[in-house]
């Protein structure tokens, strides 16, 4: 039998060249590709958003574990996608290592994600979802001053008449449940772990 510990081992320990030969491995002992994500990728993610959330782990952890899950989803490749997710951190805001953390997460949960990257103006997710047509828009800020541009953003998704076609949800350090409420969003998530499980339940919903 193989032993799937390899993988989720050097995902959490961000080590990119084991993380791809042990993906390489697993699949030519014949292990599922889909098997590979839902018992090791997603897992030792979860336990490095935990690690995080307790101090345990800090920024630069949080980018080695991503490099390193992203190496083995190349090799990996989950067939089949569960939804297409439009992302990005608002406009004026130049933040993107909790954005790109939530990505790499959603990717390897088996969405398809559309990233459109840092300071990204209202029009721009408009245009996104009009030629993508995704399931759900997530949303991030990192500074109080830029939260208002997600309000921005989903009024123009309503202005633009798309707002009722996808879930928006949104997350960031200054960010509250109570300010999703108020701007109308559909949903908040406090971490990367949380936002990805959001994410799957509005899919699913």
């Amino acid at each position: 039998m193989h032993d799937l510990k390899k993988l989720y081992d050097a995902v959490l320990e961000g080590n990119m060249a084991a993380a791809r030969a042990a993906a390489e491995q697993a699949l030519a002992d014949g292990v599922a590709p889909q098997q590979l994500v839902t018992e090791c990728v997603i897992p030792a993610m979860n336990e490095v958003g935990r690690r995080f959330e307790c101090n345990e782990y800090f920024v630069p952890e949080l980018m080695l574990a991503n490099r390193a899950m992203k190496a083995a989803l190349t090799i990996i490749r989950p067939p089949e996608k569960v939804g297409r997710v439009i992302i990005g951190t608002v406009q004026g805001d130049l933040h993107d290592i909790g954005k790109n953390l939530v990505s790499a997460m959603l990717e390897g949960s088996g969405f398809e994600v559309v990233d459109l990257g840092a300071n990204v103006a209202p029009e721009k997710f408009v245009a996104a979802v009009r030629e993508q047509k995704p399931n759900l828009v997530v949303l991030s800020a990192l500074l109080t001053t830029t939260m208002p541009a997600m309000k921005r953003t989903l009024d123009a998704l309503t202005q633009a008449q798309v707002r009722s076609q996808v879930k928006v949800i949104i997350g960031g350090a200054p960010v509250t449940q109570a300010y999703a409420d108020e701007i109308g969003a559909d949903g908040y998530g406090d971490n990367a772990v949380a936002a990805v499980a959001l994410a799957r339940h509005a899919v699913a919903a």
